[in-house]
């Protein structure tokens, strides 16, 4: 049984284990501003929290305020259990965890200098200078200002001066972008999910017709642009399916339900309801859980759940049969 906190208010170290803490863990005086903070385990924090280094040594943990910390955000390399950060995390330096075993969830947006981190879903995006992702789900995008790192990971989309992939990669959204050209591990595979049904791969029903997740070639879908504004240019390169998703929506009649099922699990932690995607396979009502869309994409990500591939090509004759007055 959990050991009720009302308020917290301490200038050394707090050490949280088994406890529930009703209110937010701030500073309250300047001596505070220098207070770590180490959670130990099966600790719920309902307010916000701040503290000059934040350390989780294990499951399972819920805060369910905004998140900052002066120094690091650190998750110990042997957690395990359930760690939710239900609203934004900032950090002035870093955000931080090599934990293969711990069920890492950010249900928010993360903004750091630097961001790694190993098996963890991010309902948000991911704002810094330089990100490590290996073994990762994001569903908005990652973006920052040097490097990104990715390794295993489902992104919503990328944007960086520097961009290195390995393993298997998956885009949600249709194009992604880099300063330089994109760095590729031998061996790497890289698809889009933008036309997989990924409804229906949630629900457990059959995916509709002409759907399916689409290989990318780095050097053919490949395309550099120059931006200007005012006495300066950059050369950005994009990666892209942009057109065979434009193709695949004038052919197609029926609408897939992956904006609605990625917007809504983005913004869970803010409208604070549920929304569903129809009746399952089951019977039952295909509730949107961040929960079970993180473990979807897991399943996705390591192999579990295959979805069929399609390779996007379409034929001039019949998009300009769908679009009337063409011929």
């Amino acid at each position: 049984m959990k050991k009720e906190l009302n308020i917290i208010s301490m200038e050394g170290e707090v050490l949280l284990k088994d406890n529930l803490v009703r209110s937010s863990i701030l500073p309250h005086t300047a001596a505070e501003l220098d207070r770590d903070v180490t959670i130990m385990g099966d600790t719920v924090v309902e307010g916000a929290l701040y503290a000059h280094k934040l350390g989780i040594e294990n499951g399972d943990v819920d805060i369910k305020g905004a998140l900052y910390t002066q120094l690091e955000l650190h998750v110990s390399t042997t957690a395990k259990g359930t760690v939710v950060m239900r609203k934004s995390v900032a950090s002035s330096d870093a955000v931080t965890s090599f934990a293969k075993e711990c069920n890492l969830m950010f249900m928010a947006d993360i903004n750091a200098k630097k961001v790694r981190l190993t098996h963890a879903f991010v309902a948000g995006s991911i704002y810094a200078d330089e990100i490590q992702l290996d073994d990762c789900v994001v569903i908005g995008g990652v973006f920052s200002t040097k490097s990104i790192d990715l390794k295993n990971c489902v992104v919503g989309t990328f944007n960086s001066n520097s961009v290195f992939i390995e393993g298997t990669c998956f885009l949600l959204l249709p194009s992604a972008f880099s300063g330089m050209p994109l760095e590729v591990a031998e061996g790497t595979k890289l698809f889009n999910l933008s036309l997989a049904d990924l409804g229906a791969i949630y629900k457990g029903t059959p995916e509709m017709d002409n759907t399916g997740v689409i290989a990318m070639d780095v050097k053919t879908d490949e395309q550099k642009t120059m931006l200007s504004e005012e006495q300066k240019t950059m050369l950005v390169y994009s990666y892209s399916v942009a057109g065979k998703v434009l193709a695949a929506d004038l052919v197609d009649f029926e609408r897939l339900q992956n904006h609605f099922l990625i917007g809504a699990t983005a913004m869970g932690s803010q409208i604070l309801r549920n929304y569903d995607l129809g009746m399952g396979a089951d019977g039952s009502k295909a509730v949107i859980v961040p929960e079970k869309v993180a473990a979807m994409f897991f399943d996705i990500l390591h192999g579990t759940k295959t979805i069929q591939q399609i390779d996007g090509k379409f034929s001039i004759q019949e998009l300009a049969a769908k679009i009337p007055g063409i011929i």
